[in-house]
């Protein structure tokens, strides 16, 4: 499939994010966990801790200069789910600063409003951006990759996965999925879309798996 027809077919992305990340994101974009920890200057255990072991829940970062961020957990995944499901040699650590590397989008509204409604989120307010998919592949093009499935989530069951999953919209076999629902699941961009105002269509809070506002 060509980026043409990609974007026809997903017009939209979904991202969720802690809402006291806002006015961050406003100022510096929407960074990768790795990419944060760059900017607050986070390094040797504290860092490794956040970027290579599985974090059950939310981790606030600070620093001097930037303030706070919030970290978001990684619920949905165990460290054992990791190893029972690795099937390229990769380890959980290696496999988790993969993906810590970068930032992920739902390809479908269906998608973020179950992840949304998860019995680990429903009860919280969440900051959800909803993003022009042309627009942003004209800009990061280079350093997007698209997933088959979720990847962060080794729960209710551990499905096999790899790095190598990760394909270009180019490179990507569309062909050998067109039979599932969904037959791309995420769409990744490596260190972050820091011009994301660009790309943003509204910014909404969601609980429960259902808007409630517009942000203004």
């Amino acid at each position: 499939m060509d980026v043409d027809d990609f974007v026809a077919r997903y017009p939209l992305l979904w991202h969720m994010a802690d809402p006291h990340n806002h006015t961050g994101i406003a100022a510096r974009g929407l960074l990768s966990t790795s990419a944060l920890l760059d900017l607050f200057e986070y390094s040797g255990a504290e860092r490794e801790a956040i970027e290579r072991r599985h974090r059950p829940a939310n981790v606030v970062i600070r620093h001097p200069v930037h303030g706070t961020a919030v970290v978001r957990d990684q619920k949905p995944l165990t460290m054992r789910g990791l190893r029972e499901s690795i099937t390229d040699g990769t380890t959980p650590e290696d496999f988790l600063h993969f993906l810590n590397r970068r930032v992920f989008f739902w390809l479908t509204e269906s998608r973020l409003r179950r992840m949304n409604a998860a019995r680990a989120y429903r009860a919280d307010e969440k900051l959800v951006y909803v993003l022009d998919t042309a627009s942003l592949i004209a800009r990061h093009a280079d350093r997007v990759l698209l997933s088959p499935m979720n990847s962060g989530a080794t729960l209710p069951y551990p499905h096999p996965r790899s790095v190598a999953m990760f394909k270009s919209v180019a490179d990507y076999d569309f062909a050998a999925r067109a039979d599932r629902a969904d037959p791309v699941v995420e769409l990744t961009v490596e260190g972050g879309v820091p011009d994301i105002s660009a790309h943003v269509v509204r910014a909404e809070i969601w609980r429960g798996g259902e808007r409630v506002r517009e942000l203004r």
